[in-house]
């Protein structure tokens, strides 16, 4: 799985996420720190909606950290 991360463009200069996967009904994020370093979010978990915002946001570049960190959207695991 690690191996397909992209790395994240970070267009706003100040985010902590660093890498993240899209898969058809998940997202997982890299963070540069915390506790846990890896999150998957998942339709089952988030939502389908939640999922598809955070994955955009992700491919724009911008705003995916300030999204988790306003909305906290559930995740299914950690690591």
């Amino acid at each position: 799985m690690l191996y397909l991360m992209q790395q994240y463009a970070n267009l706003g200069g100040d985010s902590n996420v660093v890498a993240y996967e899209n898969g058809a009904d998940y997202i997982t994020v890299q963070f540069a720190s915390g506790k846990s370093t890896f999150y998957k979010y998942t339709h089952s978990s988030a939502g389908a909606g939640v999922v598809s915002h955070m994955q955009q946001l992700a491919t724009s570049g911008q705003g995916l950290n300030s999204y988790i960190s306003t909305e906290k959207p559930d995740y299914e695991s950690k690591w």
